[in-house]
């Protein structure tokens, strides 16, 4: 065990991986200034597409303000989906930063944003897969219970 220690501790970032290191944090920090904008654009429909729910004749029949349930699950959409837009974002920066002042700590912690992006992401693909297996399953069972 120590040796594998004493070998990663003599692991060097080659110039060719610093520079995909900083093109990968370019593109991240591209990728995640377009989610804060997009998720703000949301969070401005949401409002909206409230409005445009309630003005609507056909949806006065539901027993609740559907608009109101619209613009409520956009910003719940806007809040969760934050998290890893800003985790995204803090990579690109401290990698950056890493880089340019060549600093170990900051580089391990532009990998524990990476990290916290992706478990988030895995995370919340597992939590919607379930879902959809849960509503799969729901509809089969109605199906043949329909039958």
């Amino acid at each position: 065990m120590q040796e594998v220690l004493t070998e990663l501790e003599q692991l060097k970032i080659t110039p060719s991986a610093k520079g995909f290191l900083k093109e990968t944090a370019s593109w991240c920090k591209f990728l995640s200034i377009l989610g804060f904008i997009s998720l703000g654009l949301l969070l401005l429909g949401s409002f909206f597409i409230g409005i445009l729910y309630s003005s609507l004749p056909q949806v006065a029949s539901f027993p609740y303000n559907l608009g109101t349930l619209m613009t409520v699950f956009y910003v719940v959409i806007v809040i969760i989906y934050i998290f890893p837009i800003y985790y995204l974002y803090q990579f690109s920066v401290k990698v950056k930063k890493a880089l340019l002042l060549k600093d170990d700590e900051v580089l391990t912690s532009a990998f524990k944003m990476l990290k916290s992006h992706y478990k988030f992401i895995g995370v919340f693909t597992i939590i919607t897969l379930s879902i959809y297996l849960l509503i799969a399953t729901s509809a089969v069972m109605g199906g043949v219970g329909a039958l």
